[in-house]
């Protein structure tokens, strides 16, 4: 009895190591790299600088949700730093003026939904291509941002407004990381309970079969896009509230991080391969990658170098490891 249960604990060792190898792998990496920064330096492993960490990835672990769902479909969003962008600015817009939190959240959503909906009909219903479309919307985003702004900062919210991004639980645990958390939670079950997920894997895989066995395609990649908006709205709630302010560069160049979590995390960019547990990996790992080349003095604009770096291994690896199984067939 005890041996059949030994083969099939092995038996599902196996499995799991087999279906979540990326994921695994980048754990690895960052085990280590977590080690080897710790003798490093002294001011790595403290509490200040874990939660210091936490506190700079919030935006773009909502962020890399969405760009995961996206990148399954194989799509991509490059719009998702400016409608955090627009979204943050016109929300707390018409928070400043109405101190009415509910009200500038609301809209800070809807805003973001709004531009996930645009880039969903375009690339969905229509057809076009996922980084042209997204490339410019976020072009013009980011041009609004400054427009309704006038480049200027909107600040004097209700000190209510900070609890998510500055609220603790039992004084200690921050209420923006179980929000987090909460999230996570949502779309692991999504991608991995629900129709809808199982269908975004299908059309990544193959758009055309998936269309052939009856999903809706069109209306699912939309839909994935439009979770992508609504995640960069969450995601401005966070930032903002955090701050306590918001000005048009909020959310410049963070779709760089959102996908180089998603894509070190094991989302193939060819789509219908990639989980969200590997995403979180993921986000650790870009977020602690910046935070030690600061802490090692390392030049600030170095910094786009190495995550372009990682992005570009990352994409490598899977690609001769896709060639590796090939060959072994």
């Amino acid at each position: 009895m005890n041996k059949e249960r030994t083969m099939q604990t092995g038996g599902v060792g196996k499995r799991i190591a087999k279906e979540y190898k990326t994921e695994l792998s980048m754990l690895a990496i960052f085990v280590v790299f977590f080690v080897v920064l710790s003798f490093a330096s002294p001011y790595f492993l403290t509490t200040k600088n874990i939660m210091n960490v936490m506190s700079q990835v919030s935006s773009t672990a909502l962020m890399a949700i969405g760009m995961t769902l996206v990148i399954i479909t194989s799509g991509i969003d490059l719009s998702v730093g400016c409608t955090l962008g627009l979204s943050g600015m016109v929300g707390c817009m018409v928070l400043m003026n109405t101190q009415n939190i509910i009200l500038g959240v609301l809209t800070m959503i809807v805003i973001s939904v709004l531009v996930g909906l645009v880039n969903g009909i375009l690339i969905g219903y229509l057809q076009l291509p996922a980084f042209i479309v997204t490339l410019g919307t976020m072009k013009i985003c980011r041009s609004l941002d400054y427009v309704i702004s006038n480049a200027s900062t909107a600040s004097k919210f209700p000190e209510i407004y900070s609890f998510l991004g500055k609220g603790k639980i039992g004084g200690s645990f921050p209420v923006y990381i179980l929000f987090i958390f909460v999230m996570f939670a949502i779309f692991i079950w999504v991608m991995g309970k629900t129709k809808f997920g199982r269908y975004l894997y299908a059309i990544g895989s193959n758009a055309e079969s998936a269309r052939l066995t009856g999903i809706n395609v069109k209306f699912n990649v939309m839909m994935a896009y439009v979770i992508s908006g609504l995640m960069c709205g969450l995601a401005a709630w966070i930032m903002t509230s955090r701050l306590m302010a918001c000005d048009a560069t909020y959310g410049d160049g963070a779709e760089m991080d959102a996908i180089a979590a998603a894509v070190i995390g094991g989302t193939s960019m060819s789509g219908g391969k990639g989980t969200l547990w590997g995403t979180i990996i993921g986000v650790f790992l870009v977020g602690f990658l910046r935070n030690a080349l600061n802490i090692l003095g390392v030049n600030p604009y170095w910094q786009g170098t190495a995550i372009g770096a990682v992005i570009v291994i990352a994409v490598l690896a899977e690609k001769l490891s896709k060639l590796k199984v090939k060959k072994s067939k």
